[in-house]
Order: C-alpha cells, then structure tokens, then sequence
C-alpha cells in the first residue's frame, strides 16, 4: 500500500516542495525514514505512532518506510510529522488518496493529535500558490501568518482528528481570511517619537538625511548625550514598510521561528541592536545548519551597533559584503544559501576610552596611543561604507529644561517619504532605490554640481584632506539633501552642508 502527501520545507528563505511518501508492506514491525532526515525529522516516527493512536485510529503493525523526496536534500524541524501520519492513514485506506493529493500539507504532531505551529509557514504558503495547489493546511498557529498569500485556500486545524473529518468529509474548515489593509493600518504606531529628544538639531537633521537616502550613519559623542536615544527613533521617521517589502521581512523572521503567536505580518521596519558580544556567524548567519542573522533580520529596517568600538575586531569585519551587496552569502560543503541584508546601519561610539575626549565639561585621561588603539578597531574599508559621521556633543542644561516644541515623527517622516518618491522616479529603471545605492555611473549621471559648487568642494578636499571615497560620499549625502528640498539641482549650500557629514576622514584628527 502506498500513499503520497505533499510538504513542504525551507532552504534559506524560500521554500521547495517535498513529496512525502510512505509505503507499507508485510513483514517485521519497523519504521524507516529515508531521504535526507535531520535528527529531528527521524524522531517524528515516535511522535507519530502516539498521535495516531491516542486519535482513535489504528496504527499498522507492518513495514514502513517513508520516503522524502528529493531525496539529494537534507530535511530539517518538525513540520513533517503530519504529511507523514497522513500517508500512513492514507496507505491504510482511512483517507482518500484523491483529496489529500489536492493539498500542501505541514504542521508538528504532539503526543495526544494536537497540531503545533512549524517554522516557515508563509514561503510554504508561497511555494503551494506557485505550485498552483488548491490549499495549503497549517497549524491553527500558523494561519494568519500563511493566509496573507493571496489566491489560495489556508485551512488552519487544531488536531490530527479534526482534520482527518475533514479529508473524509464529515466536518468542514473554514477558511483563514486577513485583511492586509487592516493590519497595516493598526499596527503602523510606534511608542517612541523624535520630539521627545532634547536638543541635538544637528543630529536630528543627519539622521532625517540618513533616512531619506538611506545612508548608513554614525554617531560619536560622550556617554549620555543621546546616541541610543536617537538611533531608537531613526525607523519612525524612514518611510512606511510596502507590503512586498513586509512579505520579504517576515519571511525571515517565520524560517526562525520569531513570530508573535497570530502575527500576520512584519508591518513595521525592524529594529535590531545586538550585544556587542556577538560572535560573526550571530551577526551575519550561519551555524551547522544555516540560520539568518541580525544583517538579516534587520532587512529592509536598521541594524543598531552601539559602542561599537567594543565590537571584536573581525566581527565588524564581516559587515562588508552585506553592506556592500545587500546580501550574505553562507557555503557549506552540501550547499550555499543566500539571505537578503539591505539594512540601514546606524552605529554609535564614544571619542576615546573614557568617552569624554570632545567634551569640554570633562577631562579626558586617555593617552595618545590609547586613543589611537580604541578607534583602530574601526578599519578604513568599514568606515568607508559609512556615509554620515556626525557629531553628538553632550546636551546642556538649557536644552535639557527647554519646553522648544520638537518636530514630530510624522512630520519628518512626510518629508523623507516625499524625498524617496523623487529617489524611486529618478532611479526606478535601475535595480536600486535609494541614494545610498548609487554608485559612480549613477552619480556621473544624476549629481552634476556647478562650476561654484566644484570649487567648494575642490576646497574642502584640499584643506581638509578627504579620500577620493569621501568625495563621492559627499554628492551623495547633497543629493539626499536636495531632494528633501525639492531641487532638481544640487546647489552650492547642499555641497557646504554634506562636507560636515565627513569628520572621520580628515586624517588622524577622526572628529
């Protein structure tokens, strides 16, 4: 007797079909799994055997062996253990062969038949549209999450039973319905604003240019002047999350298990600020089998890295490729798994040691080489990816106890929105969306300054020693600001206004 139940399983974010068959024969008692199993699919056989006996069903005392094909790819988690008790529910005859095959089929067996919710179940859900499938049948955890896949049926269940009624015809599912727009509308309030911050109009200013341009910024300034603070608020200000860009987000974050319980969608753009501990592989993914990391699960959002001097040396050094291709590339002997990283990299660092080397109100103590060491953790090819530096001096009393009505988040976030619309009309033949991106055919073509414009910059390289990598940072940042102005051009006081951006590269002097 063989029975064939479709699945499904994750490699990186995307999911693939995997064709679970299970055959049952006459002889010994025995359960074998073929194809590839993790140790965790292997144990299902356990799990299996109980969910199906405490339903009320009988479990054969004959051969078995299921197959998971293609069997050239290793099978991880647990999402196999129902397409499994399925088959063999199928192979005895209890469920039709011809219903269940309409069907992608997931979910994780507990001991009495109750369904638990798996990992991925939205690039599942995905993979059963693609694969032009009638449904696809998840846990009840799991439904909000796979039913923001339009175009196909999601039948949320709560126990094996249940959903063997249902393949016989004696109950019904209803489907999982989400209403997108809905939930895009209640979720998009954030419990921080920028007009809580105190002072620091220059950061604020840099941090709406970041925003607009999706530049990667830093800060430096002593110990309490607000950096945290700041990068905080930097995602309530970026541009709303569009609804492709939410898909590809949670979907990271549903192949790691990170979804709320009921969690449709990622609606607003993340916020990642790891420990300064973190190991490489916990920053950009990896692992004996290969997890997303925060680069990845900061996608289409910002990834904080305070104190980033304290970051080990040769972790900060495996931020080049995802800053520079907005992707991590992970190889293992078996395969190779690519993972989406377009983040915004915000980072913050104190000027020496003590933190207190730019402040007038405190005494640095730090020697010359002490200085020099603490700052030499940050190299020159990472600073290079980092358009905006900026100084965040300590706040003052004044500004402290003012009662100045700050700007709000929606405010500045109307101008950065409108400043990327001029961006994506700009750029929208290019595989690129921001000013960030640009590179130098890009910026030939689309930051063209004038004569008066050229010899303030021609000035500013001179005398103040800036890189040639500087030089097309600082059109960019002009770019950035001419657009939140509305100019087609870029004028001579965008150009004055991005040098200021640039304090790292003016040689040893760093602030």
């Amino acid at each position: 007797m063989l029975a064939k139940v479709l699945s499904s399983a994750v490699i990186g974010i995307d999911a693939f079909l995997v064709e679970v068959e299970v055959d049952i024969a006459s002889g010994l008692p025995t359960f074998t799994t073929v194809g590839l199993p993790e140790a965790s699919v292997k144990e299902s056989k356990e799990r299996v055997k109980s969910a199906i006996n405490n339903s009320g069903y009988t479990f054969p005392d004959d051969r078995i062996t299921v197959n998971l094909a293609p069997a050239n790819i290793k099978k991880e988690g647990t999402g196999f253990d129902l397409p499994i008790a399925l088959g063999i529910l199928t192979a005895t005859r209890i469920i039709p062969q011809n219903i269940i095959s309409k069907y992608l089929v997931l979910g994780e067996l507990s001991l009495d038949g109750r369904i638990k919710p798996v990992r991925g179940s939205l690039p599942m859900a995905l993979a059963a549209k693609n694969a032009d499938y009638a449904g696809i049948i998840v846990p009840y955890d799991n439904g909000r999450e796979a039913s923001v896949v339009k175009e196909i049926s999601v039948l949320p269940v709560k126990t094996l039973s249940q959903l063997v009624s249902f393949f016989r015809g004696f109950t019904q599912i209803k489907p999982e319905k989400t209403n997108i727009s809905e939930i895009f509308k209640t979720d998009n309030n954030y419990e921080v604003d920028f007009s809580e911050v105190k002072g620091q109009e220059h950061v604020k200013r840099a941090l709406e240019i970041a925003a607009a341009g999706g530049h990667n910024l830093i800060m430096i300034g002593p110990p309490g002047s607000g950096k945290t603070m700041l990068a905080k608020r930097l995602p309530t200000i970026l541009p709303p999350i569009t609804f492709d860009e939410a898909i590809e987000t949670t979907k990271i974050f549903s192949v790691i298990g990170m979804l709320s319980k009921g969690q449709a969608l990622i609606t607003k753009r993340p916020f990642r600020s790891p420990h300064h501990t973190i190991s490489d592989a916990g920053l950009i993914g990896g692992g004996h089998i290969p997890r997303p990391g925060e680069v990845s699960l900061a996608h289409n959002g910002v990834l904080f890295l305070d104190e980033l001097s304290e970051f080990k040396k040769h972790v900060l050094e495996v931020l080049r490729q995802p800053l520079e291709d907005l992707v991590v590339t992970i190889s293992r002997a078996a395969l190779t798994i690519t993972y989406p990283s377009g983040f915004m990299l915000v980072a913050a660092m104190n000027p020496c040691p003590c933190g207190y080397f730019s402040d007038p109100k405190h005494e640095c103590r730090c020697t010359y080489p002490q200085i020099l060491r603490y700052r030499s953790k940050i190299s020159g090819p990472l600073l290079d990816r980092i358009d905006i530096h900026v100084e965040v001096p300590a706040v003052s009393y004044k500004d402290l106890m003012g009662e100045s009505d700050a700007e709000l988040s929606a405010d500045i976030r109307a101008r950065v929105t409108k400043a990327r619309y001029h961006q994506h009309e700009r750029l929208k033949r290019t595989k690129i969306y921001c000013n960030a991106q640009m590179i130098n055919r890009h910026i030939k073509k689309h930051c063209k300054i004038d004569e008066a414009s050229a010899v303030l910059l021609e000035s500013a390289i001179d005398k103040l020693g800036l890189s040639a990598r500087a030089y097309n940072r600082i059109l960019k940042i002009a770019r950035t600001i001419a657009d939140l102005e509305g100019e087609p051009d870029i004028q001579v006081d965008h150009i004055s206004e991005a040098v200021q951006y640039r304090n790292l590269d003016r040689g040893k002097r760093m602030i």
